[in-house]
C-alpha cells in the first residue's frame, strides 16, 4: 500500500502520478480537522501564497521547467494552464477554480482514497510519501525530527487581496511592465506620496514572530516593511519600481486573483503588519483608500529537511520505505514542488513494479534542481535558475 501525507501541490501530484501507473494509493489530509497558519479551505492544492506560478517564457528558468514537466504529463501544470488567467508573461490561476478540479479529479479516480486525518508519525509497513510542505504539523516534523535528525526553517509570507470593487479607478490604470496587455492594475505615485507612505509602512506596528529576529528569510519573499526599512528607495527597486509603466516615482502593481476578476492581490506586498496597521497603511496607495482587504497578509515559519543528510537522490530516506516530496525537501515554488511530486510519484511506481529508479539528467531544469536540493550541505531553499544547471557528467 502506498500512502501520502499531504494534499498539497506535490502531494497531489504524486498521488496522480501512481494512480495513473495503476496502483492504489492513499491521500492523507488533516484539513479540515486540523487547520494551519495559511490554508483557509479543506481543498487539494490550495494556493496559499500568490496565484502566480511565475514566468511561462522559455528563457526563464522557471518557463522552462514548465515545458519540461507539460512534456513530462504532469497533472497539476495541466490544470493550472486550463485555469490561467491574464497574467503577462506568468501563469496566473484562478486558485479557487484551480484546487477544485484537482480535488474533484483525486476524489472521483478509482485508484485514490483520500481519509481526513492528521498523521503524526509514519508506521514501519508500507511506502509513505511525507509532501506536507512547509505548513507541516508540528507533531509530525518533532516525529520527523526525533527519526531521521536534522531540519531547517525560513520565514514566509503572503501578501493581501483587495475586493475589486472598492478600488477608485479614476486614480489608477491598467497595464503590463514590459510587454503590451492590461493584465495589472496600477496605482502611481509621485514622490510625495511614495515618502509618505514609506514613512508610514517603516513605523507600522507588525505582529510578533518567534525567532524572526534569527533573519531566517527567504530573499524572494521578504515584507514589504523590511524591504522599506532597508532603505527609502529600497521599494523603488523592487516591487515598486515603476519601470516600464511611464514617468512614475513610484507603482504599485495588483494582480488578478480569481476568473471573474473581483478579487486582486498586491504584487510583492507579503507582510506581517498587524490587520488594522494593514488597512491602515495600504490606504495611504492612491487608488486603495477605500480599499476592503479579504484576506489579509499573514507570516508563517516554512519548514524543510536536508535532503543531503537524510535522504538519497530519489528523496528516499536512508534505510526507510519512506520518501520526501515537495517543498519539504528545500525547493522552493510552487511549480518546483509539483516538480518534486512527479519525480517522486513516477519512481515510487516504478520501486513498486520491480523497476529502477529514474534520474533525471542534470542538463534538464528538473534534474538540476534535484541534484542540487540533493547534494548540498548547508541547504538554503532553491528555485528554478539557470545557475544551478551543468553538464552531465
Amino acid at each position: 500500500m502506498i500512502h501520502i501525507v499531504g494534499g498539497g501541490l506535490a502531494g497531489s501530484e504524486a498521488a496522480y502520478q501512481i494512480a495513473q501507473s495503476g496502483h492504489e494509493v492513499t491521500i492523507h489530509e488533516m484539513r479540515p480537522i486540523v487547520m494551519t497558519g495559511v490554508h483557509r479551505t479543506d481543498r487539494m492544492a490550495e494556493l496559499v501564497c500568490s496565484n502566480s506560478l511565475k514566468s511561462v517564457d522559455l528563457k526563464n528558468a522557471s518557463g522552462l521547467l514548465k515545458k519540461e514537466l507539460r512534456d513530462l504529463g504532469s497533472f497539476v501544470l495541466d490544470v493550472a494552464y486550463r485555469y490561467a488567467i491574464p497574467g503577462g508573461k506568468a501563469l496566473v490561476v484562478d486558485r479557487e477554480s484551480f484546487s477544485d478540479e484537482i480535488t474533484s479529479t483525486l476524489e472521483s479516480h478509482p485508484k485514490i482514497k483520500i481519509v481526513r486525518e492528521e498523521i503524526t508519525e509514519i508506521p514501519d509497513k508500507d511506502i509513505w510519501i511525507i509532501a506536507t510542505g512547509p505548513a507541516t504539523s508540528d507533531k509530525l516534523y518533532n516525529w520527523i525530527l526525533s527519526t531521521f535528525g536534522g531540519g531547517a526553517y525560513f520565514f514566509d509570507a503572503v501578501a493581501p487581496v483587495i475586493d475589486a470593487n472598492t478600488i477608485d479607478m479614476s486614480k489608477v490604470f491598467f497595464g503590463n511592465r514590459y510587454e503590451d496587455g492590461k493584465d495589472y492594475i496600477n496605482c502611481p505615485m509621485n514622490k510625495e506620496e511614495y515618502l509618505r507612505f514609506h514613512d508610514a509602512l517603516a513605523k507600522a506596528e507588525v505582529l510578533p514572530v518567534e525567532g524572526f529576529d534569527k533573519k531566517l528569510l527567504f530573499s524572494r519573499c521578504q515584507p514589504i516593511e523590511e524591504i522599506a526599512k532597508s532603505g527609502v528607495d529600497a521599494m523603488r527597486y523592487g516591487p515598486l519600481r515603476p519601470v516600464g509603466l511611464g514617468n512614475f516615482y513610484a507603482v504599485v502593481q495588483l494582480r488578478r486573483d480569481n476568473y471573474a476578476g473581483t478579487l486582486f492581490n498586491i504584487v510583492g506586498f507579503q507582510t506581517r503588519l498587524k490587520w488594522p496597521e494593514q488597512d491602515r497603511v495600504f490606504r495611504m496607495i492612491p487608488g486603495l483608500e477605500n480599499a476592503k482587504i479579504v484576506r489579509y497578509g499573514v507570516m508563517h515559519a516554512n519548514v524543510y529537511i536536508e535532503p543531503y543528510r537524510l535522504t538519497d537522490e530519489f528523496f528516499r530516506a536512508r534505510g526507510r520505505n519512506i520518501f520526501f516530496a515537495g517543498q519539504i525537501t528545500g525547493v522552493e515554488g510552487y511549480v518546483e514542488s509539483i516538480a518534486t511530486g512527479l519525480y517522486v510519484g513516477r519512481n515510487v511506481a516504478r520501486m513498486i513494479e520491480g523497476r529502477e529508479l529514474q534520474k533525471f539528467p542534470v542538463n534538464t531544469m528538473i534534474g538540476a534542481l534535484i541534484d542540487y536540493v540533493t547534494k548540498t550541505p548547508k541547504l538554503q531553499p532553491m528555485y528554478a535558475n539557470f545557475g544551478i544547471l551543468r553538464r552531465n557528467s
